[in-house]
């Protein structure tokens, strides 16, 4: 009996003994690291379609679900892994919003909160703590949702622009947008990325979107400012004071040195995404991945931003591409005028260029001229492909423009300025009319030798006949002279 007491006591202080050491230690959370871990190694043993492209160069594994990478001017895609797949962007739907209160609105705007704007917005979300009835300017409201993701900031910028708290009119203005914009297979319902089941986008449509907002100079700007302060005013009395937490914006811990302009987003169904541009050596990229696990957001990125800069280059088809010389073909030649050697009337535009894999030549792309072109100073576009991928266009521009002002271009000062109707363009050989205009000054001179010819002829016969008269005249004098004697 005593030996099983003695047992039982030495059982319980044993578990006590373990519940004490439990206590002091750090509390893991097992199945959140096992879930996010499992997620990250689904991912990463997906398709990456990219790389089933002939010829070209294999792309990184990423953790994210869909990533894309894409140069900004083109649009060309550099890597593809299920960009046309739904997904949910949580805050990376801020660029939209502030993309399209930059486009509508003056940044010294006043934006003013609504009850609706600041108690919709949830508690446990990104915001700044706004009031009913204090204001910030669109300025100030711009840094608010693209440094702190502010959502209560994003509702009031919408109600400021559609001047109702009916969400759903702001939505139709962001569809409408992203439509525009070349966005496939989106949908909109808040301007701030809010949970919600229709509510979702692809990162190829977020490319297309990031495309517009990062050709903004000014948002750019914004989203790599490492904070925001807003000083007191009668309508803001507290001021506000917050600090940027995105960490591949300079100083930041992942800062990658080329970054142009970034945005996050995160929610538990979006996990965590990113859409941001870089730029260097004149090679401007875009990259969005979505349903990535932090802080794989950040370094994925950046191997994507590494597989771009080091695996294409841009190309000017203008001075690359004898295909279309106009030297070789004549092809853009409008021949020779009175004055001398005409510019040619057509002509590549040397802006223009595609994106190329650095094992690449142009010799092993193909083209394909189209010239139906809504723009009136374009008479065509080239459109080029590798293995099938599109890779960028270039213009064919009307260019017969003087560049030296000659006196046939000068206009009377006080003659008006009428608008003439369009008209066709008629494109006349001046070599064959400067060919005619010599045969018939040839003609002409022929017949003025001619002319002169017989006029010398008829002169010399009329003199000869006269002589012929005078001398007949005198022979008969002296016949009758001498009849007469006789």
């Amino acid at each position: 009996m005593s030996k099983q007491i003695s047992h039982r006591y030495l059982f319980l202080l044993a578990a006590a003994a373990l519940a004490g050491s439990l206590a002091f230690c750090p509390v893991i959370p097992v199945n959140a690291s096992s879930e996010a871990e499992l997620r990250l190694e689904t991912h990463r043993a997906m398709e990456i379609q990219s790389n089933d492209i002939p010829d070209w160069p294999d792309g990184p594994v990423t953790g994210a679900e869909s990533a894309i990478l894409i140069e900004a001017e083109t649009g060309t895609v550099l890597y593809s892994k299920n960009i046309h797949q739904r997904q949910y962007p949580a805050s990376t739907t801020k660029i939209l919003t502030a993309l399209i209160a930059s486009e509508r609105c003056g940044m010294d705007e006043t934006v003013t909160f609504s009850h609706d704007a600041v108690f919709d917005t949830p508690r446990d979300s990104s915001h700044i703590a706004m009031n009913p009835g204090e204001e910030l300017s669109m300025e100030q409201s711009l840094n608010a949702i693209l440094i702190r993701s502010a959502n209560e900031v994003c509702y009031a910028v919408a109600e400021h622009i559609t001047e109702t708290t009916d969400w759903s009119v702001f939505a139709g203005i962001m569809n409408e947008r992203a439509a525009e914009l070349g966005c496939l297979d989106s949908h909109f319902v808040n301007p701030n990325g809010l949970p919600d089941e229709e509510h979702y986008t692809t990162a190829y449509d977020l490319a297309m979107i990031g495309r517009a907002f990062f050709a903004n100079e000014m948002l750019c700007k914004i989203t790599l400012s490492r904070r925001i302060d807003f000083p007191p005013t009668e309508k803001l009395p507290s001021g506000k004071l917050e600090n940027n937490i995105m960490k591949i914006i300079p100083t930041g811990e992942y800062a990658y040195e080329y970054i142009v302009g970034c945005k996050t987003g995160y929610t538990d169904a979006a996990r965590s995404c990113l859409v941001s541009s870089a730029e260097k050596d004149g090679l401007k990229l875009i990259c969005v991945v979505m349903h990535d696990e932090a802080p794989w957001q950040y370094l994925d990125t950046i191997a994507l931003f590494e597989y771009g800069f080091s695996n294409f280059e841009k190309v000017n088809v203008a001075q690359t591409d004898d295909r279309y010389s106009i030297d070789n073909t004549g092809l853009f030649y409008s021949g020779n005028d009175i004055f001398g050697s005409s510019q040619p009337f057509l002509s590549l535009n040397q802006d223009d260029f595609i994106l190329l894999p650095r094992t690449a030549s142009l010799d092993d792309t193909e083209s394909v001229i189209s010239y139906d072109t809504e723009n009136e100073n374009q008479a065509a576009v080239i459109s080029y492909t590798y293995r099938n991928v599109p890779i960028g266009s270039v213009r064919v521009i009307f260019s017969a423009i003087r560049k030296e002002h000659s006196l046939f271009d000068a206009a009377p000062e006080d003659m008006p300025s009428i608008a003439e109707p369009e008209k066709p363009v008629i494109f006349v050989n001046v070599a064959y009319i400067l060919i005619g205009m010599g045969v018939l000054a040839g003609v002409m001179l022929i017949m003025l030798l001619v002319r002169a010819i017989l006029r010398n002829y008829q002169f010399a016969d009329r003199k000869h006949r006269r002589r012929k008269g005078r001398n007949g005249r005198k022979e008969w004098k002296r016949r009758n002279r001498r009849m007469y004697k006789n």
